[in-house]
């Protein structure tokens, strides 16, 4: 018998039936989708650790740069390389007592919440934004932050700050109504609200264990955006200007 007889009488290999072929189909996407997920996991656990998350705002505190209901990102990993400066828009954990009797979250409407569902599949947003904090930083580790002068203005090692571009103040009225002189500890920030007489901050928590200072570990990171809504979308203006005439702390 030659070899093309013998080929000619092989058997031929059995076609996959419409069953087994659907069988078949359908593990492979399963496997598909199985692959996807875990990279999506991977991929927003990466995000939401080391690069930027999603916050609102649920107080009128950072008046009029932020208001109630903004949606802002945050920058996580900027700041593990350069620290932060004066100016600095920053959120945080609660250091302990700075919360109590903090609004509810608010439903933004249904574009805002359907954004937050999304990007909190990604992990960009997330559902504790009512347990952090967010302020601008007046004093970084070792400056000594007074308040006030003769003219109403925080001094920052000396040196007064003209706070008029940022701050909601009624006229001629001082940068704080409660007096403070402190000085920085290492590894910890001084912050305040931009709406200066309607924010709870460093200046009403010195009678607790953190005399009202934030420790770095508990900030999240700097605040660079807004995202929500539309119509204010933009970036943050930090006001380092501000701060430019201020000497180093002292050592």
């Amino acid at each position: 018998m030659t070899s093309e007889d013998t080929t000619r009488d092989a058997p031929a290999e059995p076609e996959l039936t419409a069953p087994r072929r659907r069988r078949r189909g359908g593990l492979i996407f399963l496997r598909d989708v199985l692959i996807i997920v875990l990279v999506a996991i991977l991929v927003s656990f990466l995000v939401k650790t080391f690069l930027v998350r999603s916050f609102y705002i649920p107080s009128g505190s950072m008046k009029d740069t932020l208001q109630i209901d903004d949606r802002i990102l945050v920058d996580e990993i900027t700041p593990r390389f350069g620290g932060y400066a004066r100016g600095d828009i920053v959120v945080f954990r609660d250091p302990g007592g700075w919360l109590e009797g903090a609004p509810v979250q608010k439903s933004g409407g249904p574009i805002a919440d359907a954004a937050d569902w999304f990007l909190s599949l990604v992990g960009l947003s997330v559902s504790d934004s009512d347990d952090h904090l967010i302020k601008r930083v007046i004093g970084v580790p070792g400056d000594h932050v007074v308040c006030c002068n003769q003219l109403g203005q925080i001094t920052v090692n000396g040196t007064a700050i003209d706070e008029s571009s940022y701050v909601l103040l009624p006229p001629g009225a001082p940068a704080s109504s409660i007096p403070f002189d402190v000085v920085v500890p290492k590894d910890s920030l001084w912050v305040l609200g931009d709406n200066r007489n309607n924010s709870q901050d460093s200046r009403y928590h010195q009678d607790q264990p953190g005399h009202g200072f934030v420790p770095i570990a508990n900030v999240v990171g700097r605040a660079f955006v807004i995202t929500w809504p539309f119509s204010r979308f933009g970036p943050l203006d930090f006001h380092h200007a501000v701060f430019a005439s201020v000497p180093p702390a002292s050592p």
